[in-house]
């Protein structure tokens, strides 16, 4: 009986500075709303405080036009997946809060997602039947965001084995430290995005670390750059002005490196070449590039996401809902929201 019924599953996302919901139908994407947050550009980064403001006026909107779009009544959901954490505690209060009302009043399942999870899973979000393009079990994927840098090798989707991660900086925050030391803007991926495709990306060098095994740093490549603008900036007080296109490639081209590095050592000794990228870096067109590159010269098979499945949203958190409620795995409505992984 429970298999002829049609599975529809709400998805909640609230983890930083996106309010997202998101309605998918037996796995299939009906509707994927976000509501982002200009307030932070001023600051150069978010504020918690300002953040969880924002999700509080958002929430209601976005999951109401979700259900509108999937057209379906929210009579019809069958469970609600939301961000759980990690993320800031203030903005993933607001989506636990909202999931655990709408679940009680509607009288369905909770099912509480981990956000770094959902990003992998991302390229298990369909928009049709017919779209069979997700990786096949195990595949590595290179997590890469503002706050996280991870090389995970996924056994099944409630399986993931950490192989690396970053021992300090994310390559995100990295990027948008040295888009604020050189003046450019929050956030500064898409600005470092933008202007290293006007750039040589051989005309810098800056520190590569030198981190055994799988883990990343991008601490040493930070104060490198910054060091070298400080002396060239006291040649020319306008160095950056005059060569921000180059230094953005080399920055780039730096970070890109380091993480394809230790991304062949993973495929390498794991003989899985079946790889994927996932979280907001992975909308880099530098490591975008280096991907494919890779398929060519090492015979991966590649998985890059699109474009609006990068950042944070609603539909990854979906997705994961969907894939957990068919193995009845759902949340007691007293769980808490977590600010950081336990180890």
């Amino acid at each position: 009986m429970e298999t002829d019924k049609d599975i529809y599953i709400l998805g909640i996302e609230s983890s930083c500075d996106d309010t997202s919901a998101a309605v998918l139908k037996n796995g299939i994407l009906l509707s994927n709303v976000t509501a982002s947050q200009a307030v932070h550009e001023a600051y150069g980064g978010v504020v918690p405080e300002l953040a969880s403001r924002a999700h509080q006026q958002n929430i209601v909107p976005v999951v109401d036009q979700a259900i509108k779009r999937a057209g379906i009544e929210k009579e019809q959901l069958s469970a609600i997946a939301f961000t759980r954490g990690p993320g800031l505690m203030g903005s993933l209060l607001v989506g636990v809060n909202f999931a655990k009302g709408l679940s009680r009043s509607l009288g369905i399942p909770l099912i509480d997602v981990n956000h770094l999870h959902g990003h992998v899973l991302a390229h298990f979000i369909h928009e049709s039947e017919d779209d069979h393009s997700n990786p096949p079990f195990p595949f590595i994927c290179l997590l890469v965001s503002g706050g996280n840098s991870q090389i995970v090798k996924v056994n099944a989707y409630n399986d993931m084995q950490i192989l690396g991660q970053t021992i300090d900086d994310a390559a995100g925050e990295a990027i948008d430290k040295c888009s604020k030391v050189m003046g450019l803007g929050y956030p500064g991926g898409p600005i470092i995005d933008r202007l290293a495709r006007q750039g040589n990306p051989d005309a810098y060098q800056f520190a590569k670390p030198n981190i055994q095994g799988y883990d990343y740093s991008f601490s040493g490549l930070k104060t490198s750059f910054l060091y070298s603008l400080r002396d060239w900036i006291k040649d020319d007080p306008d160095f950056i002005e005059h060569h921000k296109e180059d230094l953005a490639a080399s920055l780039e081209r730096t970070i890109v490196d380091i993480l394809m590095k230790k991304l062949r050592m993973a495929v390498k000794d794991t003989g899985i070449k079946h790889v994927a990228v996932a979280g907001g870096v992975s909308a880099n067109n530098g490591l975008r590039n280096a991907f494919h590159d890779h398929a060519r010269r090492y015979g991966w098979t590649v998985y890059i996401p699109k474009f609006s499945y990068t950042t944070d949203n609603a539909a990854m958190i979906g997705i994961t809902g969907f894939f957990k409620y068919k193995d009845k795995d759902f949340c007691p409505i007293e769980a808490p929201a977590f600010a950081r992984m336990e180890n």
